[in-house]
């Protein structure tokens, strides 16, 4: 259940990072934050049928995977021209490459999910998708996080030389 908190702010890390308007800003921190909410929290009752019937697993798997895919659209296609805003190069390369190593990380979550869809049942299915969850949340938090991290050092290096000018 951490990721009812750390999936939405991982990604308002990534709207901090870029050059918006306030009002831009709130609009998509907004956004990305309560679908991502949605997402996780119409993902998570499916999580608990491993077994048997799997219906309410798939219902759950295609609400949070139109969700996710709405994400995916939102940070590779709709924050592009923030992206392009930047004034520095290599901070907008950076940026560029969050959003898509985000998006690449997040991508092994919707394939552990349908384990129990791909003939694996029991205590493999359940070990399966920990060990997989567990493998794609150090891609994704920390990968993606340290890539925030460096974002944030270069952006502030940047301001201090000068380099950059307040909204």
């Amino acid at each position: 259940m951490d990721w009812l908190l750390t999936v939405p702010l991982l990604l308002l890390e990534i709207i901090f990072c870029m050059s918006l308007t306030k009002e831009q800003t709130s609009k998509e921190a907004w956004s990305l934050g309560i679908s991502s909410a949605a997402m996780i929290a119409v993902g998570y009752p499916g999580e608990l049928v491993v077994t048997g019937n799997l219906t309410p697993r798939f219902l759950c798997f295609c609400f949070s995977f139109a969700i996710f895919l709405y994400i995916v659209q939102k940070l590779l296609v709709g924050l592009k021209g923030a992206i392009k805003a930047e004034g520095n190069v290599e901070i907008a390369k950076m940026l560029d490459q969050v959003c898509l190593m985000t998006v690449v990380s997040w991508c092994t979550y919707p394939v552990v999910y349908l384990f129990p869809f791909l003939g694996i049942s029991g205590s493999s299915s359940v070990v399966g998708i920990q060990v997989g969850y567990c493998v794609s949340d150090v891609i994704s938090k920390c990968g993606v996080g340290l890539l925030i991290y460096n974002i944030t050092i270069t952006k502030s290096a940047a301001v201090k030389q000068g380099a950059l000018l307040p909204q």
